[in-house]
């Protein structure tokens, strides 16, 4: 990216429910060298991932759209405790796999947070006790940090705190 004046990223997982015994979960990655797109379908109650698929829109080379096919590797994992390391390790940590691994895993992330939806609705109305709910939230899951802005290095909900490495 020789000679670029300026950067702009965006990354967007969201998970709906597809019927009571599915969840799809997306992660689309956009900036200004890729334009990317992956989608898992994951079983419930047990959280197993059915399919899973990809589409590179926009790359600067090769590697990662030859790289889309390898997705289906992940298809059985339980979303749960070490998938981390269980995709990379399945994807590989090739330049053109990387990205998609944690992609996935972002999707992965993405559903263990749809579980957290009637917690938040918990909340108090009083803007302190709000933030010391949520920080006590981080606090409680360590897996939440750095998975969203709100609870991004430099937020208060995290002071303190360090993601988990699951390497």
């Amino acid at each position: 990216m020789g000679g670029l004046v300026a950067f702009c990223r965006n990354r967007c997982t969201s998970v709906e429910q597809v019927d009571e015994k599915m969840l799809r979960a997306w992660c689309r990655l956009q900036d200004t060298g890729l334009d990317v797109f992956v989608e898992i379908r994951v079983k419930l109650p047990d959280l197993e991932v059915l399919a899973a698929k990809g589409e590179v829109y926009r790359s600067d080379g090769k590697a990662l759209s030859e790289a889309v096919g390898t997705l289906k590797k992940v298809v059985g994992i339980r979303v749960g405790p070490g998938m981390g390391k269980i995709i990379r390790g399945l994807l590989g940590e090739d330049e053109g796999v990387k990205q998609l691994a944690f992609m996935v895993e972002e999707c992965c992330h993405g559903v263990i947070l749809t579980f957290t939806k009637e917690t938040l609705k918990k909340a108090p109305q009083d803007v302190e006790e709000a933030r010391k709910f949520y920080a006590g939230m981080a606090r409680e899951n360590l897996r939440l940090v750095n998975r969203c802005a709100a609870y991004a290095p430099g937020s208060s909900l995290v002071e303190g705190l360090e993601p988990v490495d699951e390497r």
